[in-house]
């Protein structure tokens, strides 16, 4: 029962119930897990099974993979036997504290509702055989788990629905950036001409009169710009890592499938990044900053992803 096994993208959010007959009455398990770096799990359950703690933690660590996640028990109906006062170790109490006010305040009033504080006068009758209880537990854990697997399958499908919608709209503001760059450059060309017009208006010259050392200065300065601001290669790599990412979801990688998502995440901002550096305009700027903000969102979605 191992939650890897189907190739398909979870979140690392859930919820699960199970229980079991024990004897005359029942065993409850609770599972709540949340987003985590690692896996971390933590066990609660009752005294009367307490010591069946590590058994369970790593049942669930075997079905979960990873998350934060707290599991607690309870008993419930007639499993155990009412509780019953040990009288020879409550005797004994008694006797010490009334030893020690004789030897403190001999006149001091001692109640008896001072045992109250000594831990376990009161012991539980009838526990559970081991083999028993430990096989009530794997059926209430096993089932409790099953519903955390469930519930993450579903909230993964609505994650990946999201992030195809976000990388999708990241793709089409990449491709806008790119079909800016002619006009980009094309903008610095007539700005330049423009202001070598007015340098030359200073002079009573025209454009016209500058000769072809001059006008190959222009071009040469315009195609220095050009490179400046090319952003073809980001934007190239930027596709490759939306459609690896697309990828990703579609197949639901079996091992650290959030980690994967999140490397390329990470890479998408570095490009985005050089983009914005590279950028000669607002309209380019603007966009980077769409595409910056998708990168962002995505990430904050992907922490959740097993």
């Amino acid at each position: 029962m191992h939650e890897s096994a189907t190739p398909t993208l979870r979140s690392m959010t859930g919820h699960g119930l199970g229980e079991a007959p024990l004897g005359p009455g029942r065993v409850h398990i609770e599972i709540r897990s949340v987003n985590h770096r690692y896996l971390e799990v933590r066990v609660r359950l009752p005294a009367e099974v307490v010591e069946h703690t590590g058994f369970v933690e790593e049942a669930v660590r075997t079905a979960l993979g990873r998350g934060r996640v707290e599991v607690t028990g309870r008993i419930s109906g007639d499993a155990i036997g009412a509780p019953v006062l040990d009288v020879a170790r409550a005797r004994a109490a008694y006797e010490q504290l009334v030893a020690l006010r004789d030897a403190l305040s001999p006149r001091e009033p001692l109640p008896l509702s001072l045992l109250a504080s000594v831990p376990d006068l009161f012991i539980a009758r009838g526990l559970p055989d081991l083999r028993v209880a430990r096989e009530a537990l794997a059926r209430a854990t096993e089932q409790a788990c099953r519903g955390v697997m469930e519930m993450r399958a579903r909230e993964g499908a609505a994650l990946s629905a999201d992030l195809e919608a976000r990388v999708d709209r990241l793709v089409e503001h990449v491709e806008s950036i790119e079909a800016r760059v002619p006009e980009v450059v094309d903008n610095a060309r007539r700005r330049l001409a423009e202001r070598i017009e007015k340098l030359l208006a200073q002079v009573g010259g025209t454009i016209s009169q500058v000769g072809a050392l001059e006008e190959g200065r222009l071009e040469q300065e315009i195609a220095v710009f050009a490179d400046r601001c090319d952003v073809t290669e980001e934007c190239t790599r930027l596709r490759s890592h939306s459609d690896q990412f697309r990828m990703l979801l579609a197949t639901g990688a079996a091992e650290a499938l959030g980690r994967r998502l999140d490397f390329l995440l990470q890479e998408m901002a570095r490009e985005a990044n050089t983009i914005g550096a590279k950028s000669a305009d607002a309209e380019t700027a603007r966009l980077v900053v769409e595409v910056k903000a998708d990168v962002e969102r995505m990430r904050e979605q992907v922490q959740n992803v097993l």
